[in-house]
């Protein structure tokens, strides 16, 4: 594993969110506040907030691609195309890999139910799943980013 994959992973087994691991993983190498990132990301675990939309290791990757973008080009409108263009491709080689971006896809259950916490517990899939999102994600970005 390389080392933004393990501080990612380890942020994530601290206890923090997929976005929020994703997120903090890029802070030393773009610069930016950890702290800050860390309550900016807080929401968009569980598919964003538990409404298991868009996996939280993807919509943390988006905001990476912010920030990679925002650093390169001054002007507006050429740093959302740009980043837009970004996301897109993001987006289009996550759902190669796992058919979809959507929490709930992945997870395969309702995150916010006792039935469906049990059964991630049960299952291992903060491991089997998140991890892997997580990873995949980096390695995503560290290809469209470079």
């Amino acid at each position: 594993m390389k080392p933004t994959e393990e501080k990612a992973i380890a942020t994530f087994r601290s206890g923090l969110n997929c976005a929020q691991a994703v997120l903090t993983a890029y802070s030393d190498e773009m610069q930016f506040d950890n702290s800050l990132a860390l309550r900016i990301a807080c929401g968009f675990g569980g598919g964003m907030g538990r409404l298991q939309e868009k996996c939280g290791a993807v919509t943390g990757s988006f905001m990476v691609l912010g920030i990679h973008i925002c650093g390169k080009y001054s002007d507006n409108k050429e740093r959302k195309e740009k980043t837009y263009a970004m996301v897109k491709e993001f987006n289009r080689r996550f759902k190669e890999i796992y058919n979809s971006a959507d929490c709930i896809d992945l997870l395969k259950c309702d995150l916010n139910t006792n039935e469906g916490q049990q059964h991630v517990r049960d299952n291992n899939l903060h491991e089997v799943v998140c991890e892997k999102c997580i990873k995949d994600s980096i390695k995503i970005l560290r290809d469209i980013m470079h």
